[in-house]
């Protein structure tokens, strides 16, 4: 390690790296954290959730029980008159008035065993306490956990007994009307389930702590062992938050998740409360596994870091070498260094060839100045040759005016004047200027062939200033005279065409000579499909389809097809996007 702290350049990566991998293993360690808190409060949650379903079951299930047994009673008329008879009276006047209405042909109704064995399931059911009330009174009918049943008689309606609390349970209601007269109500039944046995059934969930919270604010504690005050106020705190789930202070940084659920049958709400850092406390083993996970993934990374920048530092000092030993005219061999089939490999061999191979290209310097100097004088050479044939075709063509042979003269002026445009520097003109170039090579062949040869050019404005390469327009013409001209037609025509469309240009070269047949046309095509170059029957199509194809790119298109009555039709097609980027790409 010590190699390459040694190196500023590698110093610095490495404080780098090690600063990015550990702020990196953090955000990670702290982001799996979080996800991992997170799934354990929605688990927190999903359970408080079926624990108050449960208890809502429950207390529905017992309405149900309830309101059936209002039906019993309704069709039930020696239910009835026990009832009746029971309700108001003492324990004595009860017993007195079942024994004045007994028949001896019919069963004696008991409503007290009634109620014992179709509501309180021998003292294992959730109704623990049923009351029969007047206006100003009532009787009570308890059941214990053994099964045993005991009764109070004519107790106030504001007595103790009949307070409702959520400590004590639910009360349902319901009306004790005359049988025979709907609208007189004789009483008011009143059946209590035990708050301890619905909110048993929900200590069966996993709940850290949990409550139940009457409208009036009365607390039942239902699951947790701190049943402290700052418990009730924590819980009372939750249900008057307002929201359904969320988080409360419960210090400095302490935090604490609730989840509140409301009640559809009694105005109360069922809070459940899982403080985080009592969850971080029973989870900290799995923390532990993940903080050990994201530790090693981290002092794994920094050593790789470690081994690549000793690596690094190890070329860097071979690199500094070999320059030094260059500075220093010393081009003696040394022994290779072992290199790793990378980039860096590579450039540290490059170096080592260039520094042996060095000392050779010193010595042969002067030799290539020597040959450079030839090449030179051949290329000034070259360029005397051009005027020279200009200087000859002036003369012949001034021979040709004095023996007063005008034509000959015009045929060898537009000939120079060609030869003149093709050997010029430029490679790229505009469609105008090759449009010319064309155009004298025509008017030589119409000189060749007198009143059998005939040319037409009809191209829009538009195209002529659109750039192009040089001199490829006469070696389409000249396939004509090569393969499709007929020397007995009194009328062999070449029409040039050229048009702007919405998207592309078009320019089409059309004569009426000799058709290609289909087999050779499609050898053609294929030919420039697939970029052949064996062919060369077509090395003038090819040559110019290549170049066209370079400067144009994929924005060029070549077709050829055979006319309907005679000849062949050649059609260039190029987009606009493409001359966009050759105008561009020219003017940089």
């Amino acid at each position: 390690m010590r190699s390459f702290m040694q190196i500023k350049i590698y110093r610095g990566k490495f404080i780098a790296y090690a600063i990015f991998v550990v702020f990196i293993g953090l955000a990670l360690g702290a982001l799996t954290c979080a996800v991992l808190l997170d799934q354990w409060v929605s688990s927190s949650r999903n359970e408080a959730d079926g624990a108050f379903s449960r208890v809502e079951n429950t207390l529905q299930y017992d309405a149900d029980r309830i309101e059936a047994y209002m039906q019993r009673v309704y069709s039930n008329d020696g239910l009835v008159t026990d009832i009746r008879n029971f309700l108001g009276n003492s324990a004595q006047g009860y017993l007195t008035n079942r024994l004045q209405d007994s028949r001896y042909n019919r069963p004696l109704v008991s409503f007290p065993d009634d109620l014992k064995s179709f509501l309180s399931s021998g003292g294992q059911g959730d109704i623990t306490q049923v009351s029969l009330h007047t206006a100003q009174e009532g009787n009570v009918v308890r059941f214990d956990s053994n099964g045993n049943t005991s009764f109070a008689f004519r107790l106030p309606n504001a007595d103790a007994t009949f307070k409702e609390t959520i400590q004590n349970g639910f009360v349902y209601r319901k009306k004790l009307s005359d049988p025979n007269r709907i609208s007189r109500q004789l009483g008011e039944f009143r059946f209590l389930v035990s708050s301890d046995r619905i909110f048993k059934t929900a200590q069966q969930y996993a709940l850290n702590e949990a409550a139940a919270v009457s409208g009036s604010g009365d607390v039942y504690l239902i699951a947790g062992s701190n049943r402290s005050s700052s418990t009730e106020e924590l819980v009372r705190r939750a249900a008057a938050d307002g929201r359904g789930h969320g988080f409360l202070s419960t210090g400095l940084l302490d935090r604490a998740y609730f989840v509140t659920f409301h009640s559809t049958e009694f105005d109360y709400q069922f809070v459940s409360i899982v403080d985080l850092a009592s969850l971080i406390r029973q989870k900290a083993d799995v923390l532990l596994i993940v903080f050990l996970i994201v530790l090693a993934a981290m002092i794994s990374v920094l050593l790789l870091i470690v081994y690549n920048l000793r690596e690094d530092a190890n070329f860097l000092r071979r690199i500094i070498n070999s320059i030094g030993r260059v500075k220093s005219a010393d081009f003696t061999p040394v022994h290779p260094a072992s290199y790793r089939r990378n980039e860096y490999g590579m450039i540290a061999r490059e170096l080592d060839d260039m520094i042996h191979q060095l000392d050779r290209h010193i010595r042969t310097n002067y030799l290539l100045k020597l040959k450079q100097q030839e090449t030179e004088m051949k290329a000034l050479q070259h360029q005397i040759n051009p005027h020279f044939l200009y200087n000859t075709l002036e003369v012949i063509r001034s021979f040709a005016l004095v023996n007063r042979a005008s034509d000959t003269a015009d045929a060898i002026a537009t000939l120079g004047a060609l030869y003149r445009d093709i050997v010029k520097n430029e490679n790229i003109i505009t469609l105008g200027g090759e449009m010319a170039l064309l155009q004298k090579y025509l008017k030589i062949m119409e000189f060749k062939y007198p009143d059998r040869f005939y040319y037409q050019v009809n191209v829009e404005e538009s195209l002529l200033a659109l750039p192009t390469v040089k001199f490829w327009m006469q070696p389409l013409a000249e396939n004509f005279f090569i393969h499709g001209f007929n020397p007995e037609s009194e009328f062999n025509l070449i029409v040039v065409s050229g048009w702007e469309e919405e998207e592309r240009f078009v320019l089409e070269i059309t004569d009426n000579g000799n058709s290609i047949s289909e087999e050779r046309l499609s050898e053609i095509r294929n030919s420039l499909a697939r970029d052949d170059d064996a062919n060369t029957a077509s090395i003038g199509l090819r040559n110019v389809y290549t170049r066209l194809h370079f400067f144009y790119g994929q924005g060029f298109f070549m077709t050829i097809d055979n006319n309907e009555q005679a000849g062949v039709k050649i059609s260039v097609i190029l987009s606009k996007g493409a001359i966009r980027d050759v105008q561009t790409a020219h003017r940089r």
